[in-house]
């Protein structure tokens, strides 16, 4: 499964905290590994500067085999705390995709 992050300008995006954010993902994900081609997480600071309320969006794609790609979005008051969210997220819409998929079969 390949992991591919970028940030804008107004979030943390060094190797530190890019490893960081896969790590996070690849927890997440890596039981539907096998099903998995690419995970794109695009994270971005909705208020820039502005302190205010929770702004920090992850856009978060992942193509899996034989199908379309399937995308959620969160924004939660810090970027870990919105990579976090957007895993979970997807690990439900894909749970759901394969068991479609399983049944369908």
């Amino acid at each position: 499964m390949l992991i591919q992050i970028s940030t804008d300008k107004n979030i943390d995006g060094s190797e530190a905290m890019i490893a960081h954010f896969s790590e996070v993902i690849k927890e997440q994900l890596e039981r539907y590994d096998e099903h998995i081609t690419r995970v794109e997480a695009h994270l971005s600071d909705e208020n820039a500067n502005k302190n205010v309320g929770d702004d920090k969006k992850c856009v978060m794609e992942t193509k899996i085999k034989g199908s379309s790609p399937l995308v959620v979005t969160t924004v939660e008051a810090t970027p870990h705390m919105a990579v976090k969210a957007a895993s979970e997220k997807i690990a439900a819409l894909l749970e759901k995709t394969l068991e479609r998929r399983r049944v369908q079969s």
